[in-house]
């Protein structure tokens, strides 16, 4: 039984405000919801038109509407015992409170939509949308992995109720973590994914689904590929990607891609003082791509114009406002959350955030508590392991001449250049400070000596002077293999970092005297 089995008043006006809002025509949907909201006593009825009036006005941007809405949905569905409304309306509250900058009500928000969606028993069609706004809160915060796990909960509630794949196929959740990366250096890593975008869209439009893709969904994927094409990737553009931009109907996240696409064609064209005076002019939401998308975009446009000075200025500029957003957030985690769920509260809640809590905020990658869980359970499955730390060389002399700030920056630079020379399955993760430590499962020392060679190229090749001019960078890497199972695997691992940290000093010692 899906939750609209439940609501004996105008389901067919509810179920055609769904419809309207699934093609990206919200604003004909709050008309529908209105005439609900003014002719209607049952309460389950008012509550879903207000929780779905919210959704709309989201999708319009219709931001200062947005705290009125959202406190007269909560009214309605306070004391309706139905955790499928309760997630779906927290989501949404997550959503607007993101959009209005409050970050500690979003986070609050995004634990306790999980929270209900995760109680919901039935895989019906509206469950499924649940979880799928609850992805796009999570993509927009940042929780990139998180999102992906809603949306693909959201895949399966919706194919237990008939929804097509495609529906849920989230061009624009991976969209913001291809953009999110290049923000923080990693231009390589956004092109796999922006690649892997376009394969998706190929596929549908082979098996003859794409007339079933979302408005939304075609604009996504139509800004992935001149986003791609901006950043010089060899591909054709065609009137393709113009034509899915002008998709997306009446929403306020598709007028902003459509802005920015018509940028990254002037760029892939040639035209980029073009593509500099629509910056100029564009008026978009720091939160549909990130804060640091137009200065991004800004900056590969004047460096195909051949002004490098304006593109570097426009490049830290980027990397600034991307390392203000973990900066935010961390400040949520320790400030926010604490004061707005009681102690017993947060104890539960924090179980559904582990994730978080392994991941380390200034650079994206797992932390130490991560990194553990990980080796343990390749050596579990008796692979063989070899692990390499990574320690910076020079990076006092960053952090002393330049600042902290500056050394964020590096630290962020150097987890994009080592995440981008690994081989595929590999495990990257910040151990502390200045200190990284790979793992490489089902490989021996000879792999591992690769490895180091390509992390140490890689390193001496990235452009350090633009970044924290007169201080060189550099990456002293020791390897170890893992040799221990069942109860000794504790011991061979400490055993492996030993030997590791040993060889990386080794190596230190070896840069200084050469």
């Amino acid at each position: 039984m899906g939750w609209l089995d439940r609501v004996d008043d105008q389901v067919d006006a509810l179920t055609h405000a769904r419809s309207l809002q699934e093609s990206s025509r919200s604003a004909e949907a709050v008309g529908v919801l209105d005439r609900v909201l003014r002719t209607t006593a049952d309460p389950y009825t008012r509550a879903d038109a207000l929780v779905q009036r919210l959704c709309a006005l989201i999708n319009l941007g219709r931001t200062a509407e947005f705290t009125r809405a959202i406190e007269e949905a909560s009214g309605a569905v306070r004391d309706l015992p139905e955790p499928y409304l309760h997630g779906h309306l927290n989501a949404l509250a997550a959503l607007a409170a993101h959009h209005q900058g409050a970050l500690d009500r979003c986070v609050t928000h995004l634990v306790r939509a999980a929270r209900a969606l995760g109680a919901a028993e039935d895989r019906d069609r509206d469950t499924a949308w649940g979880w799928h706004d609850l992805a796009m809160a999570y993509s927009y915060l940042s929780f990139h992995g998180y999102a992906l796990g809603a949306i693909e909960r959201a895949r399966q509630h919706g194919a237990a109720a008939g929804i097509p794949e495609e529906t849920f196929a989230a061009p624009g959740i991976r969209l913001r973590n291809a953009v999110a990366l290049d923000h923080n250096g990693d231009s390589d890593g956004c092109l796999r994914v922006l690649r892997d975008i376009a394969a998706d869209l190929a596929r549908f439009v082979d098996d003859g689904r794409a007339d079933r893709l979302r408005p939304s969904s075609l604009a996504a994927y139509g800004y992935a590929a001149v986003r791609r094409a901006a950043l010089g990737d060899a591909t054709p553009v065609g009137p393709e990607p113009a034509r899915l931009l002008d998709h997306g109907g009446d929403s306020a996240r598709a007028r902003d891609m459509r802005q920015l696409g018509h940028v990254c064609l002037a760029v892939a064209d040639g035209r980029p003082i073009e593509a500099i005076t629509r910056l100029d002019s564009a008026r978009v939401s720091a939160e549909t791509l990130g804060a640091a998308e137009l200065s991004r975009l800004r900056s590969i446009a004047f460096s195909r114009a051949g002004d490098h000075a304006a593109a570097h200025r426009a490049d830290r500029m980027a990397f600034r406002l991307a390392a203000q957003r973990n900066d935010r957030l961390r400040d949520v985690y320790i400030d926010g959350i604490a004061a707005r769920i009681d102690h017993e509260e947060m104890r539960r809640e924090a179980a559904r955030f582990e994730g978080e809590a392994l991941t380390d905020p200034l650079t994206g990658l797992p932390n130490r508590r991560r990194l553990e869980r990980y080796i343990g359970s390749v050596v579990s499955r008796g692979e063989r392991v070899v692990i390499g730390v990574c320690d910076l060389d020079g990076f006092k002399a960053v952090n002393t001449h330049h600042g902290h700030h500056s050394g964020d920056l590096v630290l962020q630079r150097i987890a994009g250049v080592i995440n981008r020379v690994m081989r595929r399955g590999d495990f990257v993760a910040r151990y502390g400070g200045d200190e990284f430590v790979v793992v490489l499962s089902g490989a021996g020392m000879t792999e591992a000596a690769e490895v180091a060679r390509r992390i140490d190229a890689a390193v001496r090749t990235e452009d350090w002077e633009s970044l924290v001019p007169g201080t060189p960078v550099g990456v002293s890497i020791g390897f170890a293999e893992v040799a221990g199972t069942g109860t000794a695997l504790r011991d061979a691992l400490g055993l492996a970092f030993e030997i590791a940290d040993r060889e990386m000093l080794r190596a230190k010692a070896r840069s200084r005297a050469s």
